[in-house]
């Protein structure tokens, strides 16, 4: 078989995405055939070379596999959990090793894609490639179109301005002092939608994102699963 890079090759079997393998390469995390590598324009040769992370030899998955999740409120999104707090993959139990894609909060339900595709997970979570998430948020207080207008043009959170998103008031309960909204960003930042509408005063109750790439998850009850049909991983990858 031809020479591939390391990082393709462990994006390939699900270790990290192209970019991040490229970080754990540089940060001396792989060996090769017990060596540790840092160069990034290492090849190896996937039937002869032996390459491990973490002390476990890693191989190619057989398959891709690609999961949608309606996460709970109370999971982390994370492989391993320092505070042994419960994680995503205690509700998802397959044979390959796979990863989240992207991020939720564990104070946030909805939709996430977990896979072994490395170069998927790059495809979702790089801003360039622009893949559109949306979330339901309920907000303390009565939303003003003008300050809906600020979300929809983009607003200033620390040190970065948001990009324009799509932005719809769901309904106003002037009993309960609520708003909740329908917001849609192709952006990734750490707890985003909770520092846009915190950039303009209101205080974030409760956050679902309800789909990725317009895939929406109503049909897959809280703390369920179902594997991505061929069509939808096809619209995610265009």
């Amino acid at each position: 078989m031809e020479e591939i890079r390391l990082q393709k090759y462990l994006a390939e079997a699900g270790i990290a995405s192209r970019r991040k393998s490229e970080e754990l390469i540089i940060n001396g995390k792989i060996k090769v055939n017990g060596r540790i590598v840092t160069e990034l324009g290492t090849k190896i040769n996937v039937n002869k070379d032996k390459v491990e992370y973490e002390g476990k030899i890693i191989k190619t998955p057989q398959e891709n596999v690609y999961i949608l999740l309606n996460k709970p409120i109370g999971y982390v999104t994370t492989v391993k959990d320092q505070f042994n707090r419960d994680s995503i993959l205690d509700l998802v139990k397959v044979k390959q090793r796979i990863v989240p894609v992207g991020r939720l909060d564990m104070y946030t339900s909805g939709a996430l894609i977990l896979t072994n595709d490395g170069d998927f997970v790059y495809k979702v979570t790089h801003p360039k490639h622009e893949i559109e998430k949306t979330y339901t948020v309920t907000i303390k207080g009565i939303i003003q179109n003008d300050e809906v207008e600020k979300l929809r043009k983009g607003i200033k959170i620390e040190d970065y301005t948001t990009k324009p998103a799509k932005v719809k008031i769901l309904k106003t309960d002037k009993e309960k002092n609520q708003s909740r909204l329908e917001i849609t960003i192709h952006e990734g930042k750490n707890r985003q939608i909770r520092k846009m509408c915190e950039a303009i005063g209101y205080k974030v109750l409760a956050l679902h994102r309800s789909k990725i790439a317009g895939i929406s998850i109503k049909d897959i009850p809280l703390g369920k699963w179902r594997y991505l049909k061929k069509e939808e991983i096809e619209k995610i990858k265009r």
